[in-house]
């Protein structure tokens, strides 16, 4: 695993990474490689770049780019990274909720705090290292990582797969009903069907919006009248699954 620990306090970011060396002493089996930054807009760039690491811990109040702008880029490009925020006030809660941060702790951080979330990060990057979903192509078979589909369409009877970097990829003719072409993705707890024609990746929702989602990519996804309450219902389990 590679951690990544962002904080321009360098007395924070000194007590963040020996936090780290005493969760190492107790846990010897914990497989982990440091990497630190107390510029914020420098590893900015490299979230950009797709360099990314398994585990972020993050300071949300920064002089220059801010722990938020830093989580919102990481969504952009991937949702299999862990995101702890640290920070000296409860005041961004909801951004870190919409960013899918999987702790938020304040300052002074407590290290029983501290390692709990730690745990949970741990256990969350290895959950992320997600399956392949196959699509069968005109050129042939393509096999991509579940977790960078943001949603599945059924247009023209042919599957439409919108991926997280922007790219589409489009399957040959389908015989079969969408439902049984979908295959293990609409059985993966990540992923649910808002309407007969589109399947979404929860993990990439930016917002419900009346009777549509919001993707991350901005992309208006229709939810099917008679599901509306079920897809709200089902959207608030998973989040509130991430924080427990």
């Amino acid at each position: 695993m590679k951690i990544t620990i962002c904080d321009d306090s360098m007395k924070d970011l000194i007590t963040l990474e020996s936090l780290l060396e005493k969760y190492k002493t107790l846990n010897p089996n914990a497989d982990f490689q440091v990497e630190k930054f107390s510029n914020s807009s420098q590893l900015y760039e490299k979230i950009q770049k797709k360099e990314l690491a398994d585990i972020y811990i993050l300071d949300i109040l920064m002089s220059k780019t801010t722990g938020i702008d830093l989580g919102n880029e990481i969504r952009r490009v991937s949702s299999d990274n862990a995101i702890i925020y640290i920070t000296s006030s409860d005041d961004f809660a909801l951004d870190a909720f919409h960013i899918h941060a999987v702790r938020y702790l304040l300052k002074p951080v407590q290290a029983n705090q501290f390692f709990e979330a730690l745990d949970f990060a741990f256990s969350y990057a290895e959950l992320k290292k997600s399956p392949m979903y196959p699509i069968k192509t005109k050129n042939g078979l393509q096999s991509v990582s579940c977790s960078k589909i943001e949603y599945v369409e059924n247009a023209s009877r042919m599957l439409n797969v919108h991926l997280t970097d922007g790219s589409t990829i489009t399957s040959i003719f389908i015989r079969k009903s969408f439902e049984e072409e979908l295959g293990e993705l609409i059985h993966n707890k990540c992923f649910l069907q808002v309407h007969k024609s589109f399947l979404i990746n929860l993990n990439h929702v930016k917002k419900l919006d009346g009777n549509s989602i919001i993707m991350s990519s901005g992309a208006n996804i229709p939810v099917s009248k008679k599901n509306i309450s079920n897809v709200k219902r089902q959207y608030l389990l998973f989040v509130s699954g991430q924080y427990q």
